[in-house]
């Protein structure tokens, strides 16, 4: 789930007692203040909360993923966030709760013979018919063509990974 900046705006301004619109203005000149440092290549402190750092990335060598061509990337400034003790500690504790949770809401792991929509044990499984799919704009019966390993990868060359 999303929390926008109106909803903090409101939840700020319930809190303190101050109009929205007011809030609204404070939070913003917060968050041009970061900015504002980022831009000046100020690293920005937020005790038990985080730092904001811009950080240089190096030029590189990169594949596109659809072609598999090489590509330059060129150097580029990013910024970064490390998250601080207290905000780790709160997340944390969120992550605990959440797999305890599910952990006893989860399903059982398979379902049983009797369960609506599911085929009796002794009926045969079905088996899935793939057909490889059709290049748009060609002859009849021809296939798109199949994707294969990369044979230049030694995990795939040898046909399992290294381990």
């Amino acid at each position: 789930m999303t929390k926008t900046k109106k909803e903090i705006v409101k939840t700020i301004s319930d809190q303190t007692g101050l109009t929205q619109l007011k809030t609204k203005e404070i939070v913003q000149m917060v968050f041009d203040a970061i900015v504002d440092a980022l831009v000046e290549h100020k690293r920005i402190e937020l005790r038990n909360f985080g730092v904001f750092e811009v950080k240089k990335r190096a030029a590189r060598r990169a594949r596109n993923p659809r072609t598999g061509e090489r590509v330059d990337v060129a150097e580029k400034y990013v910024v970064t966030f490390k998250p601080g003790k207290r905000m780790e500690e709160r997340v944390r504790t969120l992550e605990q709760a959440d797999l305890s949770a599910t952990a006893e809401t989860a399903p059982p792991a398979t379902p049983s013979p009797s369960a609506p929509g599911l085929a009796s044990a002794s009926a045969e499984p079905s088996v899935p018919t793939h057909e490889p799919p059709v290049v748009a704009g060609s002859e009849p019966g021809a296939t798109a063509p199949q994707s294969t390993p990369r044979m230049d990868n030694p995990t795939y060359a040898a046909g399992t990974p290294e381990g």
